[in-house]
């Protein structure tokens, strides 16, 4: 699983790709561009400025999004309880290695990484991190289940690769997680996901996309308890769900990533799912991708 090859992006920044999965841990357009798009400036960070929240970072990967995160929250002096969980210990490795990574943040990052590679956890006055190594699946059963979470980060491998972190069942998990004024944040538009949230209750939003639309409709999902959604503090970074969008989930690429006894391989889980997928009267994707105009390069179901 750790085989990892170096990958510079457009931006500048580092980031790698995985021969296992076949896949960059982040966009080539710039891993450091990506983090903050994406999760940083959507996590509204100034509404916890002087204040304690909960994080929990699932995916850790090299850390950028935690990396980024605890830089925001030093400068507002933010009280930090952060869990990540993460399988590979590879990517860290790199990471505290690579001095261009840890030069786009606080010194204080290095040492948080530091000892989450050493020890597995960090603590001061302000920040209390705790890294679970392994199978997201079994670790998220450590977290106390009194903690709930202000922000959760997902960012795992997409569910074609790595569909084990997409299931119905562990998202189910998660969402147990996340606190009513919570924010779920994820770079996936996949269909099968959003299909999840919104079934467990949450409401979708879309991350809006920078570029032309008919290659990147979208960067992402921010998913929130449908009790929040009219307290939901302004952010330009999301909207409501489009008509396009809306329609990808009535099709057949909704239908969920199943794993019920949260320990069936990745290959058990894609073939549940395709099987459920031919016997479903759903519409087909191709045909909405053909209505919408839609590469099939721009999204992933």
């Amino acid at each position: 699983m750790s085989e990892l090859i170096e990958v510079l992006t457009k931006d500048g920044s580092y980031s790698l790709r995985s021969v296992f999965f076949q896949e960059n841990f982040h966009s080539l357009l710039g891993a450091l561009e990506e983090t903050k798009l994406k999760f940083t400036s959507t996590s509204n960070l100034q509404r916890f400025k002087g204040k304690s929240l909960n994080v929990l970072d699932i995916c850790f990967g090299l850390g950028y999004n935690t990396a980024s995160l605890l830089d925001e929250l030093i400068k507002q002096n933010s009280y930090l309880n952060l869990y990540a969980l993460e399988i590979d210990k590879k990517p860290l490795e790199y990471s505290l290695s690579n001095k261009s990574f840890l030069k786009l943040w606080a010194p204080k990052v290095k040492r948080i990484f530091e000892s989450l590679h050493r020890k597995h956890y960090f603590e001061d006055q302000f920040f209390k991190c705790r890294i679970l190594w392994g199978d997201a699946r079994e670790k998220i059963n450590i977290i106390p289940s009194s903690t709930k979470f202000d922000l959760i980060y997902l960012d795992g491998f997409s569910p074609q690769k790595c569909p084990q972190v997409w299931t119905i069942e562990f998202l189910s998990k998660v969402v147990e997680k996340l606190n009513p004024q919570g924010y779920l944040i994820t770079y996936s538009s996949s269909a099968a996901v959003r299909k999840t949230l919104r079934n467990l209750e949450l409401e979708i939003f879309t991350i809006k996309p920078c570029f032309n639309k008919n290659t990147f409709w979208s960067q992402g999902t921010v998913a929130i308890a449908k009790s929040y959604k009219n307290k939901l503090e302004p952010n330009f970074n999301l909207e409501k769900l489009s008509a396009m969008e809306e329609e990808h989930l009535l099709t057949k690429a909704s239908i969920p990533y199943r794993d019920k006894d949260l320990n069936s391989s990745k290959d058990d889980i894609i073939k549940k799912r395709l099987n459920e997928q031919l016997l479903s009267n759903l519409s087909s994707t191709k045909k909405w991708r053909k209505k919408w105009g839609m590469t099939k390069s721009s999204f992933k179901s």
